[in-house]
């Protein structure tokens, strides 16, 4: 952005002036953070109050349904717009063709239809589509036997892993696989089933970072993983790229976007924000978060203040909003002014 005022010199011009008192420096403050800027990632298991504490992930649990049910309650009570869901599959629902992914009885499908039956409209549901929560070997897609993962094949795949979501309620649905064409197919059989107000949140730009760790524990992959996801997750060293992704997946129909790791790539969020003016979200991964609680368990810092002032740079790059396991907390913070 380009400003036109004019500048003078100190001491005419003192920018200390707008920062001498709090109601001063509310008053200019240019980006705002709420509750409902934050979408909450939760991960679910099989049973019956269950908690399972991740160990990588200090704070965070998989919950069985009748505990993400509750979790959604407490979103929805401190004013978040929308809870993200994750499963972890058991490994004996775990196949090479990842086809648990398409049971309409499976985890995910049961949290979203517990969720709704409880809070209806009062919270939304995004859901991920991806293959690695099902799949024998850990990657995001069918694989062939030389282990490359396959696009249009895993294409299919999750076509029908999308309306199976769909049909059990999910208000938003997130392909996370960065496969070349799905957006468009999804969208496709979105409509042609009659669902025509689920939205798809494309995770448009997601780098190949080494900072999913904690996640793939989180959602029981991690051990699981043959190879790793640079021949379809994007190259770290890359920038403009990004954008021809976000803007394939615009033209597919995408109605948001998402920048996935998040501080990390702040400037890719910015960029597409600017580039492309759609409704643009960055994901505050689990090594972000993992680091954020590192720091806080050594006594390098003040996690309520870290936590609040990293979800503002998001707004401030750009974001509509951010994916972060620190959502409920920093939500009741939030609210206490």
């Amino acid at each position: 952005m380009t400003h036109n005022s004019p500048t003078t010199a100190y001491p005419a011009t003192r920018l200390r002036r707008t920062r001498s008192t709090r109601w001063s420096r509310d008053m200019v403050r240019e980006t705002s953070l709420s509750p409902a800027n934050l979408i909450w990632p939760l991960f679910v298991t099989e049973g019956e109050g269950v908690e399972e504490p991740i160990a990588s992930l200090p704070g965070v649990s998989r919950w069985s349904v009748d505990g993400i049910v509750e979790r959604a309650k407490e979103a929805a009570e401190a004013g978040i717009a929308c809870i993200a869901l994750f499963p972890n599959t058991q490994p004996e629902r775990r196949s090479q063709d990842g086809a648990e992914a398409l049971n309409p009885d499976n985890l995910m499908c049961r949290a979203i239809r517990a969720i709704k039956a409880e809070l209806g409209d009062r919270i939304g549901v995004l859901t991920d589509v991806a293959l690695d929560p099902y799949t024998a070997h850990g990657q995001d897609g069918l694989v062939d036997q030389e282990g490359y993962v396959l696009n249009d094949a895993t294409v299919k795949v999750l076509v029908g892993q999308a309306l199976n979501q769909a049909a059990a309620g999910a208000d938003i649905i997130a392909p996370s696989d960065m496969m070349d064409g799905r957006i468009g197919e999804i969208r496709a059989a979105l409509e042609a089933h009659g669902h025509h107000n689920v939205q798809i949140m494309s995770y448009a730009a997601k780098y190949a970072s080494a900072f999913y760790g904690p996640f793939r524990d989180a959602v029981g992959s991690s051990g699981l993983l043959k190879g790793d996801k640079k021949s379809y997750q994007m190259d770290p060293a890359n920038g403009d790229e990004a954008l021809r992704e976000v803007a394939m997946d615009i033209a597919e129909g995408a109605d948001s976007v998402m920048v996935k790791p998040g501080l990390p790539y702040l400037d890719i969020a910015a960029r597409v924000k600017q580039t492309f003016g759609l409704p643009t979200y960055a994901y505050m991964v689990s090594g972000e978060y993992a680091m954020i609680e590192a720091m806080a368990a050594a006594g390098a810092g003040d996690r309520d203040a870290v936590v609040l002032e990293s979800l503002l740079a998001f707004r401030r790059a750009g974001c509509s909003g951010i994916l972060t396991y620190h959502a409920l907390h920093a939500a009741r913070l939030l609210a206490k002014g």
